[in-house]
């Protein structure tokens, strides 16, 4: 199991952007998508595994994003505690894509491997991702089709 903890505001991944150069269409990521994801890959390069991971894989991603200023110390208290979750933009999907595409060459080899994946939102004063990656144990002992 990998486990490991981004530090800082979580950024959801934003729409592909396009730009023309020379009659040719670039697509690209808008920068501060990008350089969260460069953040990742930094963070996730620290609990690099010897070897990729291959096989099926379990992925748990906690987002703890900052608790509003306009929460009242009641609000703060609660939210710190769990009890009051983000309902808000941006979707929870959208912040994962960004940790998936990160973890892609560092971790694992591809995307395709998370079979299995949580992802929760939450508030905190200390905002920040929690990522564990877990490899499943293929099963060998499978019925045959006869």
């Amino acid at each position: 199991m990998i486990k490991f903890t981004v530090y800082g505001e979580p950024v959801a991944q934003g729409r592909p952007r396009a730009t023309a150069i020379n009659g040719h269409i670039r697509m690209y990521d808008p920068k501060k998508s990008s350089d969260f994801k460069d953040y990742v890959r930094l963070v996730a390069s620290e609990h690099r595994p010897e070897k990729l991971l291959e096989g099926p894989i379990s992925l748990v991603v906690r987002v703890y994003k900052p608790t509003l200023k306009s929460f009242s110390k009641k609000k703060k208290a609660a939210a710190e505690a769990g009890q009051l979750r983000p309902t808000s933009k941006p979707d929870v999907d959208n912040y994962v894509k960004g940790v998936k595409d990160a973890l892609k060459n560092v971790i694992w080899k591809d995307d395709s491997q998370v079979v299995d994946l949580h992802v929760s939102k939450f508030y905190s004063q200390k905002p920040r991702v929690e990522i564990t990656v877990k490899p499943l144990e293929e099963k060998q002992d499978q019925l045959s089709i006869n």
